[in-house]
């Protein structure tokens, strides 16, 4: 995997372009995601994250298209089997990731997830003959708990492989991962952990307020306008650490996720986006700063749990 701190989110990128028709109402471009491409590209970030689920193929087939051009050994690709939309047929696992394969335009991914767990004994072994070949190169797990993680690496070790990464929501809302002892399970056996929702998709980053809710009608807009009051504390004192270094909200929420040692997922629809990810990786926060956060985070008592997500 790429050494870069940070892995580009494409969860936005599946919205069908309508406004509000999508997760996240955003109306996208094939020329304003290109510029995104180029602008990480050029800043050295390099793995794309993505999955079938995000717009039933559409993020996959937009990243691809994005793509275009960039010799494949240029990037990394990271997507993922969701149980939840397996099909009928010998062998499920293998038939989504040709499908994604086929969208993305490649033979391999370097790395694929067992997205959400679903019968962790019946899917993991799949993944064996897949690394084999090698159609995937590594090994994810998302939204598992500690006991299912270390169930699905017996199984891979069995067959000379591991668990290279964990995936997990994990933010200053949302520190289930830490609280379960995940974040120490991966520090102590090499795992790469891979936070996602790192922003609460916008609502950590000081943009949205009760004045300027987020987009109407779309989903993120139904959870969390209504607790934007209780993040005011927080953003703004993110606001004020990133105005001492030159940088948002936004930036300090991500160098947060970063100094807890993990590798944020951060979505990215504009181009000036990567600019941010670039001024996050040079944010070194304090113990005091990080403190500081943790307790006004935990004082909003706001559930920032997906509808998806099991207590950890």
């Amino acid at each position: 995997m790429t050494s870069k701190t940070v892995a580009l989110g494409t969860w936005a990128w599946g919205d069908s372009g309508e406004a509000g028709d999508g997760y996240f109402g955003s109306q996208l471009t094939a020329s304003g995601l290109r510029e995104v491409v180029e602008q990480a590209h050029s800043a050295g970030f390099t793995l794309w994250d993505t999955a079938v689920v995000y717009g039933m193929g559409r993020s996959e087939t937009a990243l691809a298209q994005a793509l275009k051009g960039y010799d494949r050994g240029e990037y990394q690709l990271s997507t993922k089997f969701t149980p939840q939309i397996a099909g009928d047929g010998d062998d499920p696992v293998a038939d989504m990731l040709e499908q994604s394969l086929d969208r993305l335009g490649t033979d391999y991914v370097d790395l694929y997830w067992i997205h959400n767990p679903a019968d962790v004994a019946r899917w993991t072994p799949l993944l064996i003959p897949l690394l084999r070949r090698g159609k995937i190169k590594q090994v994810g797990v998302s939204n598992h708990n500690l006991k299912e993680i270390a169930l699905a690496d017996e199984i891979l070790g069995e067959a000379g492989f591991r668990v290279a990464a964990v995936q997990n929501h994990y933010s200053l809302l949302y520190r289930s991962s830490e609280r379960a002892g995940i974040l120490d399970h991966c520090r102590e056996h090499d795992v790469r952990f891979f936070s996602y929702m790192v922003l609460e998709q916008g609502a950590l980053t000081g943009r949205y307020s009760p004045s300027n809710p987020l987009p109407a009608g779309s989903s993120r807009a139904a959870v969390y306008n209504g607790v934007l009051p209780r993040l005011r504390a927080l953003t703004d004192r993110l606001g004020a650490i990133g105005e001492e270094r030159g940088a948002s909200a936004a930036d300090v929420a991500t160098a947060w996720a970063i100094a807890k040692g993990t590798t944020p997922i951060v979505g990215v629809t504009k181009a000036d986006h990567v600019d941010g990810l670039v001024r996050a990786q040079g944010i070194a926060l304090t113990g005091e700063e990080i403190a500081e956060l943790e307790a006004l985070a935990d004082a909003t008592d706001v559930d920032t749990r997906g509808s998806w997500e099991r207590e950890m």
